[in-house]
Order: C-alpha cells, then structure tokens, then sequence
C-alpha cells in the first residue's frame, strides 16, 4: 500500500505542477502572440509525463537483472558451505529482519578490487544487495556489517523506487521545457530554416535541461544517502557504521567512478561547483552528522 501511495503522491504532484505551468503559459503564449502553441500543451504535458516515466520505469523494472550481468555478480547460494560466504548472507539476513524485510534480499559478491556494496532491485521484495571481494578483503566484520546495514536500509526505505520516480518527473520536466524552448525559437524563423533550428535548439536545450536535472536528482541521492546511514547505525550500531565509512575514507582513491543507480555506497572525489552532481555526500560530513545524530 506505501508503495501505490508513494507513486500515486508523485504523480499527483507531476500532475498539478504540468497543470499550473500550462494554465501559465497559455497566458504567455497569448501575450507573445504564440497562440498556435497553447492548444497543443496539455497533450505535450501528458506525453512528457509518459515519456519521463516510462524510461525510468523500464530502468527500475531491470535494474536487478543488469546488476547482476554488469557486475558479474555471484549470487550466494543459500545452502552455501563457504564460511565467508555464508557469514555475509547470514549478516544481511539478520539485518534485512531488524529493518522489517518480510522477504529477504538475493546476496551476491562479484570480484573487484574496490571497496564497494550496493543494493538494486524493482520492489523490496525483489531486491538484490551485492558487495565486492575488495571491500571483504579490506574490511573487518563489524565494518562490513555497518557498510551492509546502510544497503539494506535503501532496500527498507524503498530508496530505489523512490529515486526512480524522482528521476522520471524529472525526465518529465526536461522533456517538456526543452520542447518548449525548442518551439518557441524554431517559431522565430522562416519555413525553410525551422526544421533544422528545431532539432539543433531541441537538442541543445535538452543537453541544459538535462544537466539541471541531475543536479535536482543528486540532490535527493545524497538526503537519501543520509537516511540509510542513519538506518545502518540503527540496524548495524553506529560505531559499525561509523567505522564502516572511515574504512570507505581511507581508500578512497581506489574506489572506481560513479556507476549509477549501482553505487549506493561509491564516493564521488567533486569538490567546488561538481559537488552538485555528486550522488553521494563527503564522507567526513556523513561521518559527522553520525556521530552528532540520536539513533532511535
């Protein structure tokens, strides 16, 4: 029910928002005399919206089968008799209980030398949490248990399904305003020239919208960055979370770039104006506002 609660919420929002930008553009396009545009906004508006969530649907839908493929991750058998190995599945398992997971995740490990663990999947239960033979190389127990409690945590608080849709309103958005603009300049032009006016200033435009679209899904990437540590220190225990991200710190330099919606717990080296597009807060500030914060 949350989840058809969570998606019916956005949507909503998607919808009043598209709403209240065409009542006032049809007022502006009045104003400019661009009144051939007006009748056409409400069916761009809806076909934005498809076009936005749909994309960032099918993503969700598949994320969990092209982890696995991209990654090369080993999926561990439950029946496992490999000590490490069923030493991680029991840990995720015991922490997907403690967060309330009625069904517990997939558990894989795939062989790279970073220092990374990141969790995927459509549905909570549907979910894969995968970590890498670096970190197990490079980690104790109890910092790999912090770094497991903040994946299970995304899982818990439907990070995944929620940062879909978050990313869909605003593929939405970028596909409407670049439609827009691209209209409105093509519309300055001679017959001859509109064609080719258009899909430059369309895909120009898309390239500017885009851009600011990442910096508003970032955004909410590092708050929800914030909520699974806050849910790991719950699950795990904060000096196992804490330990797990000074870890993180200390190798910082190895861990590989950005891999999407695969890189629950990669860190991004931005500083400056780049933070911005950083999906991941700075680890000392992670590990501040830790140390700082009540666990209930």
């Amino acid at each position: 029910m949350t989840f058809f609660k969570r998606i019916g919420l956005l949507l909503l929002t998607n919808f009043l928002v598209m709403t209240t930008i065409t009542i006032v553009w049809s007022f502006v396009s009045q104003f400019m005399g661009l009144n051939q545009m007006t009748d056409s906004l409400l069916p761009l508006a809806v076909l934005s919206l498809i076009v936005g969530m749909s994309g960032a649907g099918i993503s969700l839908l598949l994320s969990k089968w092209m982890a696995k493929r991209m990654m090369g991750v080993t999926i561990i058998d439950p029946q496992t008799t490999d000590p490490e190995h069923r030493q991680v599945l029991q840990m995720v398992h015991s922490l997907a209980h403690k967060a309330g997971l009625t069904t517990m995740p997939e558990v894989g490990i795939y062989d790279a030398p970073e220092l990374n663990a990141f969790a995927t999947g459509p549905t909570k239960n549907n979910s894969l949490v995968a970590v890498s033979t670096g970190l197990l190389r490079s980690m104790n127990r109890d910092e790999v248990e912090g770094v497991l409690a903040h994946e299970v945590t995304h899982i818990s608080n439907g990070d995944m399904v929620t940062m879909t849709l978050i990313q869909g309103v605003v593929n939405a958005f970028v596909f409407f305003f670049k439609e827009i603009v691209a209209r409105i300049v093509s519309s300055q032009v001679d017959e001859k020239s509109r064609y080719i006016v258009y899909a430059i200033t369309s895909f120009v435009a898309y390239i500017f919208f885009t851009f600011l679209g990442m910096i508003v899904v970032s955004y909410f990437s590092r708050r929800r960055e914030f909520r699974a540590d806050y849910g790991g220190a719950k699950y795990a225990g904060r000096e196992k979370m804490i330990a797990g991200l000074r870890r993180l710190k200390s190798h910082v330099n190895e861990i590989a770039p950005d891999n999407g919606n695969l890189a629950t717990m990669k860190i991004s080296n931005r500083g400056g104006f780049l933070a911005l597009l950083s999906t991941h807060p700075d680890l000392e500030d992670r590990i501040q506002r830790l140390q700082h914060t009540t666990i209930m």
